[in-house]
């Protein structure tokens, strides 16, 4: 199934594009990804663990804080869309849901262990679409997007995320 760029707003593409060219469903996209981001971070040295690249930057710790709490909202828009619901669904701000979820307080295995648990829901969410509620659409943040343009958008921000962590964190 080929994803249409009418499916979601501009602003995603670079989560979402390459991906939506595999020749993979959601549900392995999905399996494929947190594999190898799980296997990374657990060869994570301790002392990376609360490294800042640059001042202000999250630490590795708060960056996976922030992909839990993200792909939850997805998961929530996603299910939102595919039941039909019609409300226009408000962003919400990163930046304040990582200042109060205190993530460098927490070991990395329980973030690691949530990340598994929340891709897990993800996989099995996903994978009870039909094909009429993957191409549901709704609005999220004042932009339209459809079901499987967020289940592609989960593993696209992971994947961001992943290389960020590669390119300024190791």
């Amino acid at each position: 199934m080929n994803l249409n760029k009418n499916e979601y707003h501009s602003y995603f593409e670079t989560y979402i594009g390459p991906l939506a060219e595999r020749n993979e469903s959601i549900t392995e996209i999905l399996e494929n990804s947190a594999q190898s981001f799980v296997e990374l971070l657990l060869a994570l040295p301790e002392e990376k663990e609360t490294f800042r690249y640059a001042e202000g930057k999250w630490t590795i710790k708060e960056l996976l804080q922030h992909i839990n709490d993200t792909e939850r909202i997805f998961q929530n828009r996603a299910l939102r869309f595919a039941r039909k619901d019609a409300t226009p669904l408000p962003g919400f701000d990163h930046d304040n849901y990582n200042d109060v979820a205190f993530g460098n307080k927490r070991t990395l295995q329980s973030l690691i262990d949530e990340f598994i648990a929340v891709r897990q829901a993800s996989i099995t969410l996903f994978g009870s679409f039909t094909e009429e509620m993957l191409i549901e659409k709704g609005e999220a943040n004042a932009h339209l997007i459809s079901v499987r343009a967020i289940g592609y958008l989960v593993s696209g921000h992971q994947l961001h995320h992943q290389r960020v962590f590669e390119e300024r964190y190791l």
